[in-house]
């Protein structure tokens, strides 16, 4: 029995039920004691047990003779009711409001008003010169009236109902809006979090599996996604990478017997064909490699990086500069981020003549430029040059041209990184690649 009430609990229904309950007992502890409070230390009228007073005492003068009546008002109002009698045409001028009237009488009447029978002569809001009345008829001629103290507007029969609906409601908030945080907002918050900083490679689970019976089922169900996913796209990578690299042995062959080839001109076209092949093998092969996934984050300094690479550049006959501070320390994966520089400053170098690496901080950011001379590209073009495998002929012509592949490894690891790569126009002519990155990763 124990363990069905703790596996209901565990549950967001039963949590909701247990909420519910907790606030029906705190509303009635609360709102008795509240009204308990109210009604001891502050005089409260109650117009449904003053009705059924006035209405009792009109019962009794109906009758009674004119002495008897005397006798009767003279006792009840030694009780301080303020009693009168009064004939009929005292009602010719009864209002349903008084401009005397407080506002917060008029609302607690509107929003609860009072529900018991008898219900007095007139209704319930009845003011005779401006004073606020409960009647009853006593004969054909004659009203039994009671004046109310005008500075009273609340009620116990409102304060008892409005009290505990008070309470309840407020109660009901303040225990749905921490259920809400601790059951619902902050799990998915963790989950979406998770789900920020995931990524296809195999591993341990990314979804931390606590929680309530329906967060624990939906952990699982995406992390279980996640390893089918990786599953799926680890059998693919090796396929393509057994497909890529049992097409070296025969490009192997083919070159070897190309070299062997008599005439010149078929034997250059031989040769171009192969080594075109090659170079589309290894930019699959290299697109291929995710080792960046797998590389763990590591403390560095950023500028010793970009300076390595454009040394590099440099040291192979390009114009590559760098200009930035001499050290800027954070965290990243040196591998891949130097990977996705020397992909950028290849696709400066293949379009343009001079090449500037620009290092900058700001709102938290590091910034990379990398800012070349060549044709640009177009607008419309920008976000499409990103995907894998698309290759825009029109604007950068080449006749070397790979699969496309590059800007696209570029692209996945800045965003391993929980960075941005955007491309803008340089004047009055090319590129420039800026790479946003965290300062701190984590």
């Amino acid at each position: 029995m124990g363990f069905r009430i703790s596996q209901l609990f565990s549950t967001i229904h039963g949590q909701i039920t247990a909420v519910i309950f907790a606030c029906l007992i705190i509303a009635f502890i609360v709102g008795s004691t509240l009204e308990s409070w109210v009604s001891n230390d502050y005089s409260v009228p109650d117009l449904e047990s003053m009705s059924g007073s006035v209405s009792v005492i009109a019962s009794v003068l109906t009758p009674a003779t004119p002495d008897e009546r005397a006798a009767v008002m003279m006792a009840a109002n030694r009780g301080g009711l303020h009693l009168g009698l009064r004939p009929l045409s005292y009602f010719d001028n009864v209002a349903t409001s008084s401009p005397e009237e407080p506002f917060l009488q008029v609302i607690v009447d509107r929003l609860l008003p009072p529900e018991d029978r008898p219900i007095p002569y007139g209704g319930w809001r009845t003011f005779v010169d401006g004073k606020r009345v409960i009647a009853a008829k006593i004969d054909d001629e004659t009203l039994l009236v009671m004046e109310l103290p005008p500075e009273n507007f609340l009620r116990l029969d409102a304060l008892r109902f409005g009290s505990n609906y008070l309470v309840a409601t407020a109660t009901l908030i303040i225990l749905f809006s921490v259920f809400a945080v601790r059951a619902l907002t902050s799990p998915l918050r963790r989950i979406a979090s998770a789900a920020a900083r995931a990524d296809i490679s195999l591993g341990p689970a990314i979804f931390e599996e606590s929680g309530s019976v329906e967060i624990v089922t939906l952990a699982r169900a995406l992390n279980g996604m996640q390893r089918r996913i990786s599953t799926m796209v680890e059998s693919r990578t090796r396929m393509l990478r057994g497909i890529s690299h049992d097409l070296r042995t025969p490009l192997t062959r083919m070159r070897l017997r190309a070299e062997r080839v008599k005439e010149e001109e078929i034997k250059e076209g031989l040769l171009g064909d192969i080594e075109r092949i090659d170079r589309l093998l290894k930019e699959s092969l290299g697109y291929l490699r995710d080792n960046y996934q797998r590389e763990v984050s590591q403390r560095a300094d950023l500028a010793s990086v970009l300076q390595t690479v454009c040394d590099e550049f440099t040291d192979m006959g390009n114009d590559v500069q760098y200009s930035g501070p001499a050290r800027m320390v954070t965290n990243f994966k040196p591998l891949a981020l130097t990977r996705a520089i020397t992909n950028l400053c290849e696709n400066a170098v293949k379009f343009g003549t001079h090449v500037n690496v620009e290092l900058s901080s700001a709102d938290g950011q590091a910034i990379i430029d990398i800012i070349d001379d060549g044709p640009g590209i177009p607008a419309e073009y920008r976000s499409r040059v990103l995907e894998p495998f698309f290759k825009l002929d029109t604007a950068r012509q080449d006749t070397e041209t790979g699969f496309g592949l590059g800007l696209s490894i570029v692209a996945e690891i800045i965003q391993a990184h929980h960075g941005k790569l955007v491309l803008l126009d340089r004047q009055p002519n090319g590129l420039v690649a800026r790479v946003m990155l965290p300062l701190e990763q984590t």
